[in-house]
């Protein structure tokens, strides 16, 4: 099963995503400037494993998120659109390493919800 092969391996992929959201909206990179765009850069790395690891592990996104949710709107001053590239990129990532489990009602399925947690992230936005 996917989620099972994406819980293993969370970590990279989250890293995975980051670098090419990085890459692919370089716009992104304002609030991460310190950041190398090597490929394995260690920094890049652990924060891509935390976002990996965070979405892996979500049971309850409304008990989960809503501290995160604090930390980026009112500390980190995130702009809300980097979550939608974000998950725009992580399914893009799932989808390179997991090309036959990747049918479209499991990509239906994880695009509404990573719509959720991007909602939730950005709910202390308005």
């Amino acid at each position: 099963m996917l989620k099972d092969k994406f819980v293993s391996h969370a970590g990279d992929y989250g890293a995975e995503a980051l670098e090419r959201m990085f890459l692919s909206f370089p716009i992104t990179k304002t609030y991460f400037f310190y950041f190398s765009l090597a490929h394995g850069f260690s920094k890049l790395k652990n924060h891509g494993k935390k976002f990996g690891d965070t979405v892996a592990y979500l049971g309850n996104l409304h008990g989960t998120l809503p501290a995160l949710s604090d930390l980026y709107a009112y500390k980190l001053h995130l702009d809300p659109i980097n979550f939608k590239l974000l998950s725009h990129c992580l399914l893009v990532t799932l989808a390179s390493h997991h090309a036959s489990d990747f049918i479209p009602a499991v990509h239906a399925f994880l695009d509404k919800f990573l719509a959720s947690v991007s909602t939730m992230l950005t709910f202390k936005y308005c």
